[in-house]
């Protein structure tokens, strides 16, 4: 058996392959720079990088992609579902990991923490009369999107003391209230009402831009806005200039359009503005979790067994999986 890996996964993820599997890590994210290596390969698995079909259908002994992590827009599941090879998620494992690292930003940015340390290491021991700083206790989180993570990030901000508004389209507003926030039908009014407003939704056709110049001028010249999502969901360039223009008060991202973005984005140059580098799932203990709920999701499928957690569920009605388990 054969796995090539873009790059290399932990240790503790590389201690379930056993001597028998041939293990060839690229230190690529293209799979298309490696085709000789993919024909004969049984498992993919995908970290920072993209598997696009033409890639996909080069390698004619591919059984099954892995993807570390929850989100999968950087591979193209239709081609693999069409060939009958699941890719596999790592749903759960990074929930507390992004949940934790978004409350993080709220609170850095209510601090002022960045710009306060920029500041003083500068010299410029003024900046701690900024007026910039506020308490979240008793502001209004407003969570666009209530799967694990969104649900794990209202209630860590509950513990905190502050108050939940939530906006899912897949949940009704009994399932809603459940978890203790109020109910929203539009994001719209949402984002309107919120002081804070964190994005824990998949990039889609959907969801792409779904935060611009419009809606970002809806939201109170207070709030900040978080995104540990993906990249693509709000739009890049209408952010920055409600940045500059004061039009919200700050905003934290972990994740871009285009990553890693260019050192001359003019993003990565707004004020009030926290960056991470796509790093929110990369806690020591969630980066264990992933590796290894992937490479046994992989090596189940490689012998022939239907892996639950797949982008695509369908994939197990193509006819190389009829008499399967």
């Amino acid at each position: 058996m054969k796995f090539v890996m873009t790059q290399a996964i932990c240790p503790e993820g590389m201690e379930l392959l056993d001597e028998d599997v041939e293990v060839y890590v690229a230190d690529d994210p293209d799979p298309n720079h490696y085709l000789d290596q993919m024909k004969n390969t049984d498992a993919l698995i995908v970290r920072i990088a993209r598997c696009d079909g033409h890639a996909i259908e080069n390698s004619p002994n591919l059984k099954v992609i892995g993807r570390t992590g929850v989100g999968y827009d950087t591979v193209d599941v239709k081609t693999a579902t069409e060939l009958g090879i699941p890719v596999v998620i790592t749903p759960g494992a990074n929930n507390r990991s992004v949940a934790e690292h978004a409350v993080a930003m709220m609170f850095a940015l209510s601090k002022n923490l960045v710009e306060a340390q920029n500041e003083m290491c500068a010299g410029n021991w003024e900046i701690r009369g900024a007026n910039k700083a506020f308490e979240l206790e008793g502001k209004t989180v407003g969570i666009i999107g209530l799967g694990a993570i969104g649900r794990e990030t209202a209630e860590i901000c509950k513990g905190c003391g502050m108050k939940i508004a939530g906006y899912d389209p897949f949940m009704n507003q009994e399932q809603i209230e459940a978890v203790g926030a109020a109910y929203y039908s539009d994001y719209e009014d949402l984002l309107k009402a919120a002081d804070i407003v964190t994005i824990h939704v998949p990039l889609t056709d959907g969801t792409r831009d779904m935060i611009g110049r419009e809606q970002l001028a809806m939201m109170k010249k207070t709030a900040l806005l978080i995104n540990c999502s993906r990249g693509g969901i709000i739009n890049e360039a209408d952010l920055a200039e409600a940045l500059k223009q004061g039009i919200i008060a700050g905003a934290g991202t972990d994740v871009y359009c285009d990553e890693p973005p260019e050192a001359d984005d003019p993003l990565l140059h707004c004020p009030n503005l926290i960056v991470s580098p796509h790093s929110a799932a990369q806690t020591r203990e969630a980066v264990i979790k992933m590796a290894q709920m992937c490479v046994n999701g992989c090596l189940a499928v490689c012998r022939g067994e239907r892996w639950p957690y797949v982008a695509d569920k369908a994939v197990y009605d193509h006819p190389i999986w009829k008499n399967r388990i």
